[in-house]
């Protein structure tokens, strides 16, 4: 890429379509998750919020995911671990301590849900419910509308491979792989339902259950932030095609605790959670960055001094924000037509 951004075919990412300044974005992306994640567990352990989800070694195929879809148009569906992916298709650190810290003005849900249960009009991220995977049919059935209305659009959801044993997971791929839907499932196999490992999990792979509903099913580096884009780009475009589903098994690990409530050696070892930081897709897209000669250690410590700032700044505006009014309990609950200040319901 020259000093203009226009993009070259040398490296992978050029090939791919994607300029300097993208990929660097998407190391943006990827860190401000991981400095997020890092910032809630500390939080959490001062008692200052209730509960965390951590999506540490989950946030390079979420970023790389979101990069890949159209965040103009395209609606989304993500799973309680997504923090990369609702951060690169436009929520803000900001708007995410607010959840966390369950205040008034948390746009997800005013305060009200658990942190994870994502929700945005302006960007479609469609709010999921706290039953795991019933996501998928409420993302097939985005997809069918969009199908109807002849939109040039595709909704895009993720889950954990634990899930994909749900009910609600056959249900939706059956049904998407018989209309033909606009839609990617992706599966973040981050191999341990809770305390309960792959190998006990699931005979076979995730991706080659998409055989059965008769569309493609693959399996990719969920570390590897360009096989990922790839892998969601061709997606995307097979759907716009018309050609229908797809489902994408992302491999990666869980290198955190399930959540704040869990003790993960209690059923793993700390030499496999070590082995595993190696593999961390983080700190991989760094050297790729590094290697093209387009990023170095003055502008990660740069860039680590502005996301130290912009999550400060985030947690000590949700710290001081207002809590929800007991009496706007059942705010958004109902649709009515009350004036302000009138109760109509018991």
């Amino acid at each position: 890429m020259n000093e203009q951004g226009t993009v070259g075919t040398g490296h992978e990412h050029e090939q791919l379509g994607l300029s300097n300044g993208q990929v660097i974005d998407m190391y943006r992306y990827m860190l401000l998750a991981r400095k997020f994640d890092e910032r809630n567990l500390l939080l959490q352990r001062a008692g200052k919020i209730n509960f965390h989800v951590s999506g540490v070694g989950q946030e390079t195929a979420q970023v790389a995911a979101a990069f890949a879809l159209d965040r103009e148009k395209d609606y989304f569906l993500p799973y309680y671990r997504d923090y990369g992916f609702v951060l690169t298709v436009g929520m803000t650190a900001r708007e995410l301590m607010l959840s966390a810290f369950a205040k008034a003005e948390d746009p997800n849900s005013g305060g009200r849900q658990m942190p994870g249960h994502f929700g945005s009009k302006k960007l479609r991220i469609v709010t999921g419910s706290s039953p795991v995977t019933t996501q998928v049919p409420h993302a097939v059935g985005v997809a069918l509308a969009a199908k109807m209305r002849k939109q040039e659009l595709v909704s895009f959801v993720t889950f954990g491979e634990g899930s994909s044993n749900q009910g609600d997971f056959h249900e939706g791929c059956n049904f998407a792989g018989v209309h033909k839907l606009p839609v990617i499932i992706m599966c973040e196999n981050n191999q341990y339902a809770i305390s309960v490992p792959l190998h006990k999990q699931i005979s076979g792979k995730v991706s080659d259950r998409a055989l059965g509903y008769g569309f493609p099913g693959i399996r990719v580096d969920g570390n590897d932030a360009l096989a990922v884009y790839r892998a969601v780009k061709e997606a995307r475009e097979r759907a716009i095609r018309g050609e229908g589903p797809t489902l994408i098994e992302a491999m990666m690990y869980r290198l955190s605790p399930h959540s704040t409530s869990d003790n993960d050696l209690a059923y793993r070892t700390k030499e496999e959670v070590e082995e595993n930081w190696k593999k961390d897709g983080i700190a991989r897209f760094k050297n790729y960055l590094m290697d093209c000669g387009i990023w170095d250690e003055t502008k990660e410590a740069d860039l680590l001094e502005q996301l130290a700032l912009e999550i400060k700044d985030a947690t000590e505006y949700a710290d001081n924000a207002p809590f929800p009014k007991p009496e706007d309990t059942m705010l958004h609950v109902y649709a009515d037509d009350r004036k302000k200040g009138e109760t109509t319901w018991q």
